[in-house]
């Protein structure tokens, strides 16, 4: 089975991908309006040492590809989005994330990219 897909099969998952990274961006504009209420302009401190633990984390595990993965945090949910080679990468981040002390749940938002 091949991983590159072509013609309207490729439009429609790159469709998809995009309407999936659009809705998370609009979608996630309410929870920065909640978390700012809460914890002010620059954000929750608990908030930013989850970040770094997590992308500390991320960092060390040696198969993900370094800064392909973009972590934010809200109100202790860690927000994963970026693209990757394989549904092993997303899961192993996916899988770090959640054993970070902290952290209340997951929004992976990760994609596989195709490879050329």
């Amino acid at each position: 089975m091949s991983l590159v897909r072509s013609g309207r099969g490729a439009r429609r998952v790159l469709c998809a991908r995009l309407s999936i990274l659009f809705l998370t961006g609009a979608l996630s504009g309410c929870a920065l309006r909640n978390h700012y209420e809460k914890c002010g302009f620059r954000g929750c401190a608990a908030d930013a040492k989850i970040t770094a633990d997590v992308v500390l984390q991320l960092n060390r595990c040696s198969f993900l590809e370094p800064n392909a993965v973009r972590v934010q945090t809200l109100d202790h949910v860690v927000y994963l989005n970026g693209g990757v080679l394989s549904d092993l990468e997303i899961g192993r981040a996916d899988s770090i994330a959640r054993q970070v002390p902290g952290v209340a749940g997951i929004v992976n938002s990760i994609v596989v990219l195709n490879a050329r």
